[in-house]
């Protein structure tokens, strides 16, 4: 009998800002981060690692939180928590005090969903499969047992799930064998970050061309002459055929996006991402109405399934970007997946993060195989930053996600990277004035009875 015995959480952030890789309109200096959660058990071979993404500050908040979401499973059957993925979510759902702080949001809902990850990943490497392939081969009945269909029964209840995944069982082998020739379509945004040079935007635009792309996103919302000149740029090398996408990061109240959108359609994007609060689902409607034929994409800040029920009732959205992270992982994923095939709403996850398209390139394969059965309007993000610190980085080849092989999530850090880029005490970290300053303030705060020390590891002596 294979036990949980113990976790490792980690603080892990990269200077990301130093390059300006991931600015935008909303988020100037953004240092890609993760909490890191590593399940073990007394079995060496049988482990799970899952995150949480954030952009820096208060990713250490996030990495408490994990802790405190993550003692349940201590002492707990590995074969049990993994082989009944819907009870393990559900008995972590069910802790009240933590449920208060969100529900089914902020922090807390971070934390739950960097837990299930490493459940989930820990499940396909005990199945010696990658995830696409572990959830792939679940039974209709099995993967609606690990769906959150909680407050969803008024648009999807559990018989029309399994109908909708049924219909699809006899044709899955005709998808991945597709999939296995052609790959998973994506896109990149790592040309488009708002704090590139012109010069860089170019030549970035040019290297995605070259290397297969036909759709390109650009940063935009700070200041409309500069979006003119960069997508000027932009649709100059991409040429008129391209796909051309923007996302203003929610900066703009509705009848700015609405006025600034007008301005920028004349570059022909085929959507606007984020034009105002992810919140404001009628918001999003009325620039839905107002700016088409410009879609309207928005889901990274989608806190919970909810939210996405009820985009999807307003037709408020014409593509749906969760997040793998952002939501309570996979068991509230297919929920928000289920309702985006019923509605007819593309799924294009967010994976503008580290290790973001690590696991996104499951979720999308997944759908395509299992869901909806269709690629029509769907097109992955991709971004080339920071793969290096992963045992499994994703693939890319011509414009499309190669199918991941290898047991598992593709969520495994390298030690050597943890160990670098933990803050603030990592190597990294440690030779500079910001970690120095913040390993005293930590210092001091614990010296004064008011903080932890460090974020610190479960373990059952």
């Amino acid at each position: 009998m294979t036990t949980i015995t113990g976790f490792d959480v980690y603080d892990v952030r990269f200077p990301t800002s130093s390059s300006a890789d991931g600015s935008d309109a909303m988020n100037k200096d953004a240092d890609y981060s993760a909490a890191y959660i590593v399940l073990h058990t007394d079995d060496p071979d049988t482990f799970g690692c899952g995150f949480t993404f954030t952009i820096g500050r208060g990713n250490d908040i996030c990495a408490a939180a994990i802790e405190q979401r993550a003692l349940p499973l201590l002492g707990r059957e590995a074969a049990q928590l993994c082989d009944t993925p819907g009870t393990t979510y559900r008995m972590l759902k069910q802790d009240s005090q933590l449920r208060w702080l969100g529900p089914d949001k902020g922090v807390e809902h971070l934390a739950l969903g960097a837990v299930m990850n490493a459940v989930w990943d820990m499940a396909a490497r005990r199945a010696g499969l990658p995830l696409w392939k572990l959830l792939a081969g679940m039974t209709p009945e099995q993967l609606v047992d690990a769906t959150d269909l909680s407050y969803l029964s008024d648009v999807l209840t559990r018989d029309e799930a399994i109908d909708m995944l049924a219909k699809l069982e006899l044709t899955k082998q005709e998808r991945i064998d597709q999939l296995e020739w052609t790959g998973y379509p994506c896109y990149t945004t790592s040309a488009g970050w708002l704090g590139y040079s012109d010069d860089k935007l170019r030549r970035l635009c040019q290297e995605a061309v070259d290397e297969g792309y036909r759709h390109i996103k650009l940063k935009v919302g700070a200041n409309l002459e500069d979006d003119i000149r960069r997508l000027g740029i932009a649709r100059e090398v991409i040429g008129p055929d391209a796909n051309l996408m923007i996302d203003a990061n929610q900066v703009w109240d509705v009848p700015e996006a609405i006025a600034w959108v007008r301005e920028l359609a004349q570059f022909k994007p085929l959507w606007i991402e984020e034009p105002t609060s992810p919140d404001d689902i009628l918001g999003h409607a009325a620039v839905r109405d107002a700016v088409a034929p410009v879609g309207v994409a928005t889901g990274e800040h989608g806190m919970n399934r909810v939210l996405f029920k009820q985009l999807f009732q307003a037709n408020a959205i014409d593509y749906c970007q969760l997040d793998a992270c952002r939501l309570a992982s996979v068991n509230e994923i297919l929920a928000v997946q289920l309702m985006a095939a019923k509605f007819g709403i593309p799924v294009n996850p967010h994976a503008g993060g580290v290790g973001l398209c690590e696991l996104v390139q499951h979720l999308s394969i997944f759908d395509f195989i299992a869901v909806s059965g269709d690629l029509a309007g769907r097109v992955t993000e991709f971004v080339d930053h920071l793969h290096e610190h992963f045992t499994d980085p994703c693939l890319v080849s011509d414009g499309a996600y190669v199918l991941p092989s290898k047991p598992g999530y593709s969520a495994q850090m390298f030690q050597a990277s943890l160990d670098r880029f933990a803050y603030p005490n990592g190597s990294f970290w440690a030779a500079t004035p910001r970690g120095s300053a913040e390993r005293s303030r930590r210092a001091r705060r614990v010296a004064e009875g008011t903080a932890f020390a460090s974020v610190r590891s479960g373990e059952i002596s």
